[in-house]
């Protein structure tokens, strides 16, 4: 078992009419002057965004606001959001919407106190931040975890790179979330925030260390927890029970806590960032279109953690006699379970075509940092790994 730190600060206001306390959150907290960030589509058609601004106004606390975040959120926006919350002496970012608007909201909240270009953090060019503007979110998306994790993620435009940084500074102040606020979200969003979640758990459940048992079992019963209740909100989209196990589970699913004692892999999320990054495609969509042929190749370094996960997870019988045999049953079972909530599972089904090897080795390259580097943890991937995984993902 791995020697670990926990640390989850993020305070948590569940539950219906939770939007109601929020200027009093951000004045917990320290705000004065707020940067309302937002998409531009769902929370203005929604009426939320006008109804966070007038409880803000009600309670007194200042605000700007910025929308235009798109998924796959973009730099070139954050560097606006940067440049305006120097202009107005904002002190205070709260994001409204899902993990694309938070993890903009963090980019901003990082460069409004850097004097070098926030992308360099990015990039791992600059040294981390001392300091950065408190972030916070009222969730209208459940599915990146964002809004209680240490993580974001930015796509820079010029050439269509997507990284990731993370630091335990940028976990949020606080998190609303009001299951109501996600009746209207449409079947693929649901379903691809749930692939998402599922996949923050994969991305630490398939691991070498099998001696935290309490980890593997509180994976375990989150990921069946999920499952079952995608299918009830998709079938009964205004099903408040079920839809508070999904918004919980995208939290607990990525706040850390089902990773520790294990060293966690991360490899599907980095071969899906050059997929959404040339593609522009849904996270969890990819996700999904990348994972079962990870899985495969990479499944006899812990034969009986994928094993484990068919029997315990995917309710696949276990044939003590043909243990390969039951491992790929699971990851079968995983592809139908996409299949059944309208999830792809390979690229030519994600992206509507078939991929070019010219496309294929241009996302290995950016994977792997031109050829630099490698991902994983389960199996370490260098580039000839990284491509072989994309092309058995081509369908």
């Amino acid at each position: 078992m791995k020697d670990f730190n926990y640390y989850a600060p993020t305070e948590v206001v569940f539950g219906k009419e939770s939007e109601e306390q929020v200027a009093a959150l951000v004045k917990k907290y320290g705000g004065t002057k707020v940067l309302v960030h937002y998409g531009g589509k769902s929370a203005v058609r929604s009426g939320l965004l006008d109804k966070i601004c007038g409880l803000l106004r009600d309670g007194g606390v200042e605000f700007v606001t910025l929308g235009g975040v798109v998924p796959n959120p973009r730099l070139s926006l954050a560097k606006q959001g940067i440049e305006l919350c120097r202009q107005e002496g904002v002190d205070f970012i709260l994001a409204v919407g899902g993990g694309s608007v938070i993890d903009s909201a963090k980019c901003i909240a990082y460069g409004v106190c850097m004097d070098e270009d926030v992308w360099d953090l990015y990039l791992g060019k600059a040294e981390a931040p001392k300091t950065m503007l408190p972030v916070a979110s009222v969730l209208t998306i459940p599915a990146a975890g964002s809004e209680m994790s240490e993580a974001s993620v930015i796509t820079n435009e010029d050439g269509d790179v997507k990284l990731g940084y993370s630091n335990n500074m940028s976990r949020p102040k606080f998190a609303i979330m009001n299951p109501c606020r996600t009746f209207t979200l449409p079947p693929y969003q649901t379903a691809a925030g749930v692939t998402d979640m599922l996949m923050h758990i994969f991305e630490r459940y398939f691991t070498k260390d099998d001696d935290m048992d309490l980890t593997t079992d509180l994976a375990e019963a989150t990921m069946r927890r999920i499952k079952t209740a995608v299918f009830d909100v998709l079938k009964n989209p205004e099903d408040y029970r079920q839809r508070a196990q999904i918004m919980w589970g995208g939290s607990v699913a990525h706040w850390g806590l089902l990773g520790k004692g294990v060293q966690e892999d991360w490899a599907t999320h980095q071969l899906e960032h050059e997929l959404s990054g040339m593609f522009d495609v849904t996270h969890g969509a990819g996700l999904a279109a990348i994972w079962p042929s990870w899985a495969r190749y990479t499944m006899h370094e812990n034969l009986r953690r994928f094993v484990r996960f068919a029997v315990n997870v995917m309710d696949v019988p276990n044939d003590f006699t043909d243990p390969e045999g039951t491992a790929l049953k699971g990851i079968e079972a995983v592809e139908r379970f996409y299949h059944a909530i309208g999830m792809p599972i390979n690229i030519k089904e994600l992206i509507g075509r078939d991929i070019t090897d010219d496309e294929i080795r241009e996302m290995t390259r950016k994977c792997s940092r031109n050829y630099t580097s490698t991902c994983g943890g389960l199996k370490v991937l260098n580039a000839d790994d990284m491509e072989t995984i994309y092309k058995m993902a081509r369908g």
